[in-house]
C-alpha cells in the first residue's frame, strides 16, 4: 500500500514538471526505493532479539541508526538516479533532503519491532505460566497420591535431631557438605550434599530452582513471571524464592513439560 501511494505521488510530481510516468514504472521505482528498508527491518529485529527492548536496545538502536539512516538515504537516491530522476551532481543535496524521511521510517521500524518483541515475550510468558501451573499440579498430585508411608528426615536443630516429614519441607539449600532444610518457618541441617539428596527425591516434586536450592513444587502456593524471564515462587509459608531462567527451563525439562507448546528463548 505504501509503495502504491508513493507511486501515485511520484506520477503526480513528474506530471507537474511536464513529464510522463507510466503506472508500471512508477510502481517499480517506488518498490525499489522501499526495498532498501527490508534488510534494515532484519537488522533491527536482530538487535532487538540480541539486546531486548530495555536500556541496551535504547543504546544499540540509535547507534545503528547513525549508520543506517545515511545509507538508506543514499540507497534511495541511487534508485532515483537509476530511474533517471535527478543528476549525479544533485545527489548530495538529495541525500540530505532524504535524511528526515529516513529518520522517520527508521523510528517507525524500531517502534514496530519493539511492539512485536513485547508481544512475543507476553505470549512466551503466558505459555510458560501454563506449563508451570501444570508442573505444580503434577507435584501436588504426586505428593498427595502416594500410597507409601510419608518419608521422614532426621534433621539437626541445635543440639538435637528431630524427625521432619518430607512433604512438609519447602526447600533445601546447599551449605557445603550439609543441606539446610526449611520447613514450617523452621530450619535445620542434614549431613549430605544437595546433589546426593536430589538423586533420591521424587523428580516430580523436588526440582532445582537455583544451583544451590532444591524446591518442593507441591509447597509452591504462587508462581509469578518476572520481567527478566525468571520466576518468583511464593511458598506456603510466605517465603519467596527465585527460579532463574536457566533453572526455569530445567524444571520444565525434568518434569517433562518442556515441549513444543512452550517457546524457548
Amino acid at each position: 500500500m505504501t509503495t502504491a501511494c508513493a507511486a501515485w505521488f511520484a506520477r503526480q510530481a513528474v506530471a507537474a514538471n511536464g513529464g510522463r510516468l507510466d503506472v508500471a514504472t512508477s510502481l517499480l521505482w517506488q518498490g525499489a526505493a522501499y526495498a532498501v528498508w527490508l534488510p534494515v527491518a532484519g537488522v533491527v529485529w536482530i538487535l532487538i532479539r540480541r539486546f531486548g527492548v530495555g536500556r541496551w536496545a535504547l543504546a544499540a538502536l540509535p547507534v545503528a541508526g547513525l549508520v543506517i539512516v545515511p545509507l538508506t538515504a543514499l540507497g534511495a537516491v541511487a534508485v532515483d538516479l537509476a530511474f533517471g530522476v535527478g543528476s549525479p551532481t544533485e545527489a548530495p543535496a538529495r541525500i540530505l533532503a532524504r535524511i528526515p524521511v529516513s529518520i522517520l521510517l527508521y523510528t517507525a521500524i524500531c517502534a514496530v519491532g519493539a511492539a512485536a518483541a513485547h508481544r512475543s515475550r507476553a505470549v512466551e510468558a503466558e505459555a510458560r505460566a501454563r506449563a508451570l501451573e501444570g508442573a505444580l499440579s503434577t507435584a501436588r498430585q504426586a505428593m498427595s497420591g502416594s500410597s507409601s508411608p510419608p518419608e521422614r528426615l532426621m534433621v539437626m536443630t541445635g543440639n538435637r535431631r528431630a524427625p521432619v516429614l518430607l512433604d512438609e519441607v519447602e526447600w533445601f539449600a546447599a551449605a557445603g557438605n550439609y543441606v539446610v532444610v526449611h520447613w514450617a518457618d523452621r530450619e535445620g541441617l542434614i549431613r549430605e550434599t544437595l546433589k546426593a539428596l536430589e538423586t533420591r527425591l521424587d523428580g516430580r516434586v523436588f526440582a532445582r530452582s537455583h544451583r544451590a536450592t532444591l524446591v518442593n513444587l507441591a509447597r509452591v502456593s504462587e508462581a509469578r513471571s518476572l520481567s527478566d524471564g525468571s520466576w518468583k515462587l511464593t511458598m506456603a509459608s510466605g517465603a519467596e524464592l527465585v527460579a532463574s531462567r536457566t533453572y526455569r527451563d530445567a524444571v520444565m525439562a525434568r518434569l517433562g513439560r518442556q515441549d513444543s507448546s512452550v517457546p524457548k528463548n
